[in-house]
């Protein structure tokens, strides 16, 4: 049985396996109850069974399917009005590795809807009743391709930079508020996510494959320390604080009445 103290609520998407079952296991270790949202039923009631028996926590099913707008609905309903909601995991997608000329329109629409619209609406769904209280926490699953998109399908890692960028602009906005914003950005992790997207894990090099539960680890101890942008494969955190210094230094050449000199357009 768990010994933490109750910590409150934690919504999870995409929960009935892989880097979600993961997250809701460590989370209810740590003292939440949960609410888990997947559209599995069966996986989603038997990994409920077992975080109850392993940690004596309190864990709701809402069998959703987050591209479906009644559903997307439903659980933005859930998350305005239960007050003990304490934390949102937005893990809920799937991405694709297929180039764009052969990828069907609709799969890439459908990703697009998951991975992009329904992640904000459900932030969009949680943040207020977090500043309201003044406390709350917002974990965005990205991905390394929201920094690397030639390494994957396109759409992908365009609806990765999306969530990279939007946890950047809540930090911006919600931090004066008492709410704890973090996007995570695994690179090749050992679940099922390379079998949806048509390339299976086990073409990979295994030197590249970070397993799970250390993912997940490594993604909460970023959380404790108070990182907003965590890469769990980044050795130096410094070469991110480079990264970051060096988009900082483009920002006041960003907007100028006038074309650059380089351009040769003379006024």
């Amino acid at each position: 049985m768990t010994t933490h103290t109750y910590a409150g609520t934690a919504l999870i998407t995409g929960a009935s396996s892989g880097i979600g079952a993961i997250y809701a296991d460590r989370l209810a270790r740590r003292g939440h109850d949960l609410i888990l949202v997947a559209r599995n039923r069966s996986r989603l009631e038997t990994l409920a069974r077992r975080i109850t028996d392993q940690t004596g926590r309190s864990v709701e099913i809402v069998t959703a399917d987050l591209g479906q707008a009644a559903e997307l609905r439903h659980v933005e309903n859930i998350l305005r009005t239960d007050a003990s909601i304490t934390t949102l995991v937005n893990n809920a997608g799937f991405g694709g590795a297929s180039p764009l000329l052969v990828s069907d329109a609709d799969t890439m629409q459908a990703m697009i809807e998951l991975n992009v619209t329904a992640l904000t609406r459900l932030t969009y769904a949680a943040a207020p009743a977090f500043v309201a209280r003044g406390r709350g926490t917002i974990i965005n699953i990205a991905s390394i391709v929201a920094l690397a998109p030639e390494v994957l399908n396109g759409v992908y890692g365009g609806s990765k930079a999306f969530v990279l960028a939007f946890t950047q602009s809540l930090q911006h906005e919600l931090a004066g508020h008492g709410v704890r914003v973090q996007a995570v950005l695994p690179g090749a992790t050992r679940t099922a996510f390379w079998d949806i997207a048509g390339h299976p894990v086990e073409n990979l090099p295994e030197t590249l494959v970070m397993d799970g539960d250390d993912l997940v680890d490594a993604a909460l101890a970023g959380l404790d320390q108070g990182e907003v942008i965590t890469l769990p494969s980044l050795p130096d955190a410094a070469d991110w604080q480079a990264f970051e210094a060096a988009r900082a230094a483009l920002g006041p050449n960003l907007s100028h009445a006038q074309p650059a000199a380089r351009y040769g357009i003379a006024r």
